[in-house]
Order: structure tokens, then sequence, then C-alpha cells
């Protein structure tokens, strides 16, 4: 395991700060990287590693592979009338077939497909290599060290306005949201080590540690980040305090689902008002400030978007049809936005409905560890901060959050199992 578990770390590193950096050859190393940790993988795996993998996917294998087939199904042929109405109008004016692919792009669809492959093959091989609880703590820290960084970058941002640009922000602002969670793991990971007489040096140097990356991550996605970015966070963060809660008090069952229910009403109190403020279209609601043009071609994009979208990646090359200036292309505000327009109403319930059984898999299995429990409990914060950021920016559409969130919810999903079937 020691060449999938070092390609995993390359994976994700590489990614995460040639993305930063503007590197464009980041996503396509970091990819690289995982299909040998794959490889690796799939050649030194035991009997016990594939126990384990079953028992940490018990939720729903099926999620896994939700989006890949998705994707995988707009390369094959339809009627055309169940797919985006570029492709009726086409054949209305063309004539030929009635049917073809739902993609608009089968290289740019060809190109998402890999990179959710590239996602799932990290889930499984991290989910294998951190069985381990050394390899385990190290992923955690290799992982809030990224996020720290790019939450610095995003800090100097603010002081030199120059230093990124406004894609490059936005990832970092994910990563922020991110950093916060997963500092906040480390700072438990050494109240543990303290609790269970480890160094105490060595525990309080990883607390400090992990108390600058949560300080850096909360002034980045707090002060410099939108209000809807920033709440986001805070549903991740109350979603540790609640765990943290319930297992520090030892509540009973009844005690801990009333406590849980509470929290849930609230957050859809919350949710209720953020998307209850603005008017038209709900993808649109929790996006920037945008201009009165570039939201009616929005409007009319989402408006002809059917169950199967136009083809995953496509967005940009579609948007130039409604886009009135052919010069100016048509980004998306938001990642549930581009998910929609690409993959349909399908994939964007697909991917919202495997984040929230994830997000709840993720909270019981930290209920139910012991002292490592702080590892779900990061991971489901974590998803829990991108399902929501995702109605109100495009960091998670880059192919350096992607990664990072799949091994973000291998390690959870991993450390959510004991190691024995028992």
């Amino acid at each position: 395991m020691s060449l999938a578990y070092f390609a995993l770390i390359v994976a994700i590193v590489s990614a995460s700060v040639l993305e930063i950096a503007g590197a464009k050859f980041g996503a396509q190393l970091g990819m690289m990287a995982a299909a040998l940790s794959l490889l690796a993988a799939a050649f030194s795996a035991r009997k016990a590693d594939y126990e384990h993998y079953l028992r940490a996917t018990s939720w729903g294998h099926w999620g896994l592979i939700a989006i890949p087939l998705c994707i995988a199904a707009q390369l094959a042929p339809l009627w055309l009338n169940w797919a985006h109405p570029i492709w009726a109008s086409t054949h209305e004016a063309l004539g030929g077939l009635p049917f073809g692919p739902v993609t608009a792009d089968i290289g740019l669809t060809l190109n998402a497909l890999f990179l959710a492959l590239a996602a799932l093959s990290l889930v499984g091989v991290t989910i294998v290599v951190v069985r381990d609880r050394g390899r385990a703590e190290l992923v955690l820290f290799v992982l809030s060290g990224l996020a720290t960084v790019c939450a610095l970058a995003l800090d100097l941002h603010w002081l030199s306005p120059g230093l990124m640009g406004a894609a490059a922000s936005d990832l970092a602002t994910t990563f922020a949201g991110l950093g916060i969670m997963l500092n906040l793991a480390v700072m438990q990971l050494a109240a543990e080590r303290a609790e269970t007489r480890h160094s105490v040096v060595r525990s309080i140097a990883i607390g400090l540690c992990g108390l600058v990356g949560a300080l850096a991550s909360a002034l980045a996605i707090f002060g410099l980040s939108g209000t809807n970015s920033a709440i986001a966070a805070a549903f991740g963060l109350v979603l540790i305090l609640l765990i943290l809660v319930i297992r520090r008090l030892d509540l009973s069952p009844l005690a801990a689902g009333a406590l849980s229910v509470a929290a849930l009403i609230g957050a859809t109190i919350v949710l209720t008002f953020l998307f209850e403020k603005s008017s038209g279209p709900i993808l649109l609601r929790l996006v920037a400030d945008m201009g009165a043009e570039t939201r009616a071609a929005l409007e009319r994009m989402l408006a002809d978007t059917r169950w199967f979208g136009a083809g995953a990646g496509t967005f940009s090359a579609v948007g130039r049809i409604y886009q009135s200036d052919a010069g100016a292309a048509l980004l998306a505000p938001s990642a549930a936005t581009a998910i929609f327009a690409d993959m349909g109403w399908i994939g964007l319930s697909a991917a919202v409905m495997v984040s929230v059984i994830a997000v709840m898999r993720l909270s019981f299995g930290a209920l139910q560890r012991g002292r490592d429990s702080f590892f779900p409990a990061a991971a489901a914060a974590c998803l829990l901060f991108a399902l929501i950021q995702s109605f109100a920016g495009t960091g998670l559409l880059r192919p350096a959050a992607i990664l990072c969130l799949s091994v973000i919810l291998g390690l959870g999903l991993s450390q959510s199992v004991s190691q024995s079937s028992r």
C-alpha cells in the first residue's frame, strides 16, 4: 500500500497547489496520480482491505457510482425529444436520425467522466489506505495543511488583490471553508493525544498548528468571503459541535434525537430565509450579483434544460448560444447551476441525494466511534459545507476541490467503521 499511499498524497497536493498557482496541468497530474494509486491498491489489497471497503460503503455502493453513470449515460444515443432542445432544433433544420448522444461536446464530457472516475478512485483508495490510523492522521495533516495554505493565499489576496485571479479566489474560498473543519479535527486529535498520555509537547504543537490553520481559514471565509459562504461554513461548524456535545455529554438516544431535530429545524428555517431573500430560479438565489443581461441568459439556459442536461462539462460551450455578445463566455455562477445545466434534474438530484446520505452516514459513524470520531465528524461537516456552498460559488467545479473532497469522504468513511467485522 505504500505506493498507493504516496500516489494519493501526490494527487491531492499537485492538483491543489498547481491550480491555486494557476498552472494548467494540475488537474491532469492529479488524475494520473489517482489512476496510479488505484492500480497500486488493486495489486496490493488483501482480503481484509476488501472487507473493510465493503463495511465502509455499506450505506450504498450505488451512491459512489451514481455520478459517473449519469455522465456515461450522456454519451449513449437517446431520442432527441428527451435531450436538450438544441438537438431537436438541429434535427428539424438538418434532418437525419431522431436520436443521438445527449452531450453537446463528446470531448468535454469524456474529460468530465475521467475526472469523476478519478474522484471515485480516490474515495476507494483512501478507504483502504487509511485503515491504518497513522496514515489517517498523516492524510488529515496534509489536507489541513493544503487548506490552510489556500486560506492564507486568500488572506494575502485581500492585501494584494493581484495575487490570484477570480477563479482561483473562488477555489481558495472553498478550501478555506474545508480548512476550518479539518483544522478543528486536528485540534481534537491533539486533545485526544493528550488525554491518552502521548507526548504533551507534541500534542501542544499539533494543537497550535490546528489553531493557526483554523484562524487563518476563519478569517478567509468569515471575513473575506461572501455571506452565503460564511453561512455554509457555519453549518459545518454547528454539525461538528452537535456531534461533540452528544458524545461528550453522553446523551441518551432520546435526548440526542431531540437535539438533532431542533438543529435540523433551525437549519431549515435559515435555509428557507436565505432562498426567499431573492426571486427568480432557485438555483440563482444564493449566487453573487450579476448583470441583468447575464442573469436573463442564465434563466433562458436553465429553462431549456431537460432531465438529462446538455452534457457534463459543456456549460461554457452551450452558454455561447444564449449569450448575446458572441465574444463573451457565459460562466456558471455556482456549482449547482453548472451541474443542473450539464446533467439536468437527474444529475443534480443524484448529487444532492448522495451528499445528504453521506452526511448522515458519517454523522452516525462519528457518534458510534470512540476516540477516532473526529475523522468522520470533520468529513460530514466538510460535505455539508460543500453541499450548501455549491449553490453560492463555483469553487467545487475545480478538479482540485473535487479530488480533495473525495479524499476527505474516503477518510471519513474508512474511520467511521471499526477495523474488525465484529
